[in-house]
């Protein structure tokens, strides 16, 4: 698997996981009605003002993280491809560029054990309005990493 920076012509496969994923997020969630598709999304929410990097196995793009110098903001993996180590792969490349906080729906668990793996710790829950999709008030997990190593933490 290589991580790498973001191409513009990665934008079609990005949309499809994000689109596919997304929605695994907000079902957990309790809050399908939130969705709106990275086409969408990614203008509201300012994505390319991140650092975006995606994981590529065997040429194609596999799943995508966008993270700032302080704040893990997006990750989202090929629902095809779930428990194969690509999204802990992107998470440990974002985490090479210093400690990052996260914020993680509430009744999102899996996230929540995914990034707890990861060493991260909640340190707060917080709500308000969903980034976007104002309309849609949330609950989230603000987690900060510990800066355990993941070996640590598992």
């Amino acid at each position: 698997m290589l991580i790498r920076p973001y191409r513009e012509q990665d934008w079609r496969r990005l949309c499809v996981i994000h689109d596919h994923a997304r929605r695994d997020e907000l079902r957990d969630a309790g809050l399908a009605n939130a969705f709106l598709p990275l086409e969408v999304a990614a203008e509201r929410e300012d994505l390319f003002a991140y650092t975006v990097l995606v994981a590529e196995d065997a040429g194609v793009v596999q799943g995508f993280v966008a993270f700032s110098d302080d704040e893990l903001s997006w990750l989202y993996v090929d629902p095809a491809c779930y428990r194969r180590g690509i999204g802990a792969a992107l998470v440990d490349a974002a985490l090479a560029h210093g400690p990052l906080s996260i914020e993680v729906l509430a009744g999102n668990n899996a996230a929540l054990a995914f990034y707890e793996a990861r060493g991260f710790r909640q340190v707060r829950m917080v709500e308000g309005r969903m980034p976007g999709n104002e309309s849609f008030a949330v609950r989230v997990h603000v987690l900060e990493w510990t800066a355990r190593s993941s070996a640590e933490a598992v």
